[in-house]
């Protein structure tokens, strides 16, 4: 079962984000100042305070931090938190199909899904 995937709320600072997401592309912003990435998108920097940022592409692989599986038949879905291999961790969706291969640590890839409204959205598939 696929799920609903909500739509998101597209910020002037998130632009970017969003637009890369429609053409398969996952962006993350990086401090020019200090150096460090950072997740959610936004301007200032959360460890330093710059506003001197910009967008890198991510190379969407990481592996699971985290992970919770709820609800249950055609209501089930799974959040996780991705830790990126360029060192941020989010929060998305599993959406693999064979859920008894979650663990800690597995490998996975970004993949995206289309909101109600048509804007790609990130979620996570479990690598072979």
């Amino acid at each position: 079962m696929v799920r609903k995937v909500s739509n998101p709320m597209i910020l002037p600072e998130t632009a970017a984000y969003w637009q890369a997401a429609n053409e398969g592309k996952l962006l993350i912003k990086h401090c020019k100042s200090c150096g460090l990435a950072h997740h959610y998108p936004r301007d200032m920097c959360p460890h330093c305070w710059s506003t001197d940022t910009e967008w890198r592409e991510s190379s969407g692989q990481g592996s699971i931090y985290s992970f919770s599986t709820m609800g249950q038949g055609d209501d089930e879905y799974t959040i996780t938190f991705i830790a990126l291999d360029e060192g941020i961790t989010m929060m998305s969706n599993l959406v693999s199909s064979d859920t008894t291969r979650y663990a800690i640590g597995a490998k996975v890839q970004v993949v995206f899904q289309a909101a109600a409204n048509g804007q790609n959205v990130p979620a996570f598939i479990l690598k072979d």
